[in-house]
C-alpha cells in the first residue's frame, strides 16, 4: 500500500506542474465572479491528473504484486472483475463529463443525468445497499428499493464534493481524510484490492492539495481541481463508501467501520442537505450555485480562509472520532441525530457572528 501510494504521488509530482505550464499557456482559467472567492484568473485543470494516475497506479501495483506471488483479491474474483469494470466505466464517464465542462462548460441536467447513468452501472456490478444495518431501523432491502436508494447515494455523495468545493484545499481535504480512513479500513478487514483503490488515490490528491493550498498565485503555481477532479473524486468515494457499508453488512463487529465511513463524509453530505433545502424554501433551483455553503458563511462570519479549511477538516475529524467512540453505546440511528443535531447548533452560532459582522458595518 505506501508503494502504490508513492507511486501515486511521484507521478502526481511529475503531472501536475505540467499541467499548470499548460493551462497557462492555454489560458485555461478558472475566472472570478460575484460566487467564487478568488479574485484572478487560476488554472482549474488539476483533476485532468487524477484518473490517468489512478489507473497506472492500480495496474502497476497488482501486476507487481502477482509477479511477486502475492495475493491482492481475498474475495471472489468475478465480483472484483465486473466491479472494477464497471468503477473504470462510470469515472471514465465523469472524468469526461468534467473535462468538457471545465473547458467549454456542461448545464447541470447534463451533468446530474451523467452522474445517474454512472450510478446505475454500480447498481449492474452488483454493488448495490441492500442493508442498512439498522439505520432508521431499517436492516435488509428489497432491490427494487435498494436499486434507486444506490444510485441517489452516488448521485449525493459526487455532489456533496462537487458542490464543497469552493475554499483552496477543502474538497480535496475532506477527500484525504475520508480515504485515509477508507484505506485502513480496508487494510484491517483484508480487503486489500479496495485498500489499493484508496491509497492509489489518495497518492495523487496530496500533492494537487499543497498546490492548491500552497502554490504562489502570484508565480502562477497555484490551482484548482475543477469539475474534472471533484467528480472523479466523489464517484471513487462513493463506490468505496458502498463497499465499506456491505462489508459493515456482511461482517460481524464490522458496524464501526460503517460509522467511521459515514462520519467522514457528514460535512459534505450534510451541508448539501442544507443548500438544497434553503434554495427550495427561497423558491430557487435547488441546482442552481449561489453563496450560501458552510465554507461561505464562516467567511461572511470574518473567518480567514486558512481559518474556514482548517476549521470544516477538523469538523469532519471530529466526527470521526466521536462517532466511532459513542459507537458502542448507542443505536447509529441516535447518533446520526445527535450528528445533525451539532450541525444545526453549529449553524446557530455561524449565524449569529454573521449577525454581528453584518451588523457592525450599518453601525459605524
Amino acid at each position: 500500500m505506501i508503494a502504490a501510494f508513492l507511486m501515486s504521488f511521484i507521478m502526481g509530482c511529475i503531472i501536475i506542474p505540467r499541467i499548470l505550464v499548460i493551462s497557462h499557456k492555454h489560458q485555461l482559467y478558472d475566472l472570478p465572479d460575484e460566487r467564487k472567492i478568488h479574485d484572478t484568473p487560476i488554472p482549474r485543470l488539476g483533476g485532468l491528473s487524477f484518473f490517468p494516475v489512478i489507473v497506472v497506479t492500480l495496474a502497476m501495483s497488482m501486476a507487481v504484486r502477482y509477479l511477486l506471488g502475492y495475493d491482492v483479491i481475498y474475495i471472489p474474483e468475478r465480483i472484483v472483475l465486473v466491479e472494477f469494470l464497471f468503477l473504470l466505466a462510470g469515472t471514465m464517464i465523469l472524468y469526461v463529463v468534467g473535462v468538457g465542462d471545465d473547458l467549454i462548460g456542461i448545464t447541470y441536467r447534463s451533468k446530474f443525468i451523467a452522474q445517474i447513468i454512472c450510478g446505475v452501472l454500480l447498481v449492474l456490478s452488483g454493488l448495490w445497499l441492500h442493508n442498512l444495518d439498522g439505520i432508521f431501523g431499517i436492516y435488509a432491502i428489497r432491490m427494487r428499493y435498494s436499486a434507486p436508494l444506490t444510485v441517489f447515494i452516488v448521485v449525493y455523495i459526487t455532489n456533496a464534493f462537487n458542490l464543497i468545493d469552493g475554499v483552496d484545499g477543502l474538497a480535496s481535504g475532506l477527500v484525504i481524510v475520508a480515504l485515509t480512513a477508507f484505506g485502513l479500513i480496508f487494510i484491517k478487514e483484508r480487503q486489500l484490492i479496495y485498500a489499493l483503490v484508496s491509497f492509489s488515490t489518495l497518492g495523487v490528491v496530496v500533492p494537487f492539495w499543497f498546490y492548491n493550498v500552497f502554490g504562489n498565485q502570484a508565480h502562477g503555481h497555484k490551482l484548482f481541481m475543477g469539475d474534472t477532479g471533484s467528480l472523479t473524486l466523489g464517484f471513487i468515494i462513493s463506490f468505496l463508501t458502498l463497499r465499506i457499508c456491505l462489508t459493515g453488512a456482511e461482517a460481524d463487529g464490522a458496524t464501526n467501520h460503517v460509522i467511521v465511513c459515514i462520519s467522514a463524509l457528514l460535512v459534505p453530505m450534510f451541508d448539501v442537505f442544507r443548500v438544497a433545502l434553503h434554495r427550495i424554501r427561497k423558491g430557487r433551483n435547488p441546482f442552481k450555485p449561489d453563496r450560501n455553503h458552510i465554507h461561505h458563511k464562516l467567511l461572511r462570519a470574518g473567518m480567514r480562509k486558512r481559518s474556514v479549511l482548517i476549521s470544516i477538516i477538523g469538523l469532519s475529524v471530529f466526527y470521526m472520532i466521536f462517532n466511532y467512540l459513542i459507537n458502542p453505546y448507542l443505536n447509529v440511528t441516535y447518533i446520526l441525530m445527535i450528528d445533525f443535531a451539532l450541525w444545526i447548533g453549529l449553524h446557530a452560532i455561524i449565524n449569529h457572528f454573521i449577525k454581528k459582522v453584518e451588523i457592525v458595518p450599518h453601525s459605524i
